[in-house]
C-alpha cells in the first residue's frame, strides 16, 4: 500500500508542470528598428564651403492599423561635420545630434521615398575675431527627405537632403544643407518594408 501511494505522489508531481502552451514557440523578424550609417557633404554656412563627416541614424517604426499612418517613424540621429577644413579656418566642426518624426510612402516594395522633421542641439567650434570666442551651442530645427532602396531583404541604401535651421550665432545664423549616402540595416522585414 505505502509503495502505491509513493508511486501515486511521484505521478502527480511528475505531470505538475505539464500545461498547454500559450504564446508562440517562435516570432519572425517583427523588431520596429532600423539603424544606419553614412557619409555627409554639408555646405556649414560659415564663410566655407562644403564639408565632409560620418552620420548615424535610427529609425522605430510605428505600426498601427491606419493606412496613412504607417509609414510613420521615430527617429534619431547624430552628425559629424569635421572633414575638409580650409586653411583660413582649420579648426571648424560642426556636430548635431536631432530626433523627429519621419514619414516613408510604403506603397512601393523596393523603392521607398520619405520626409523628416527634426528638432535638436548642433555645435560648431570655428575661428572668429574674438580669440575667446571658439565655440558655440545652438538649438536648430531640420527639414529634409530622400529615397530608400532595398537591395537585400533587410539592407537599403538611402540617399538623404536636410536643411538646417540654427538659432542665431554671434556672426550670424548659420543654415547648414547637405546629403548623406548611406546604408541601414531594418530589423523589421515585416508589415511596413515588406
Amino acid at each position: 500500500m505505502q509503495l502505491k501511494m509513493i508511486l501515486a505522489t511521484l505521478l502527480v508531481f511528475e505531470a505538475l508542470p505539464v500545461c498547454a502552451q500559450v504564446v508562440p514557440a517562435a516570432t519572425e523578424g517583427n523588431f520596429p528598428l532600423a539603424v544606419g550609417s553614412g557619409f555627409s557633404s554639408f555646405d556649414v554656412d560659415w564663410g566655407h564651403g562644403r564639408m565632409g563627416g560620418g552620420t548615424l541614424w535610427a529609425d522605430w517604426h510605428l505600426y498601427t492599423r491606419t493606412p496613412f499612418l504607417q509609414g510613420i517613424s521615430v527617429e534619431m540621429e547624430a552628425r559629424d561635420i569635421s572633414l575638409g577644413g580650409s586653411p583660413s579656418q582649420p579648426n571648424i566642426r560642426q556636430d548635431t545630434a536631432a530626433g523627429g518624426l519621419t514619414y516613408t510612402w510604403p506603397h512601393y516594395r523596393f523603392v521607398q521615398p520619405y520626409g523628416k522633421f527634426l528638432m535638436g542641439l548642433a555645435s560648431m567650434d570655428f575661428t572668429s575675431s574674438d580669440p575667446a570666442y571658439k565655440h558655440d551651442t545652438r538649438t536648430f530645427n531640420a527639414f529634409g527627405g530622400g529615397l530608400q532602396i532595398r537591395v537585400l531583404p533587410h539592407v537599403w541604401v538611402r540617399a538623404d537632403y536636410e536643411y538646417q535651421i540654427w538659432a542665431s550665432l554671434l556672426n550670424g545664423t548659420p543654415d547648414p544643407q547637405g546629403f548623406t549616402l548611406g546604408v541601414m540595416y531594418d530589423f523589421s522585414h515585416g508589415f511596413r518594408r515588406r
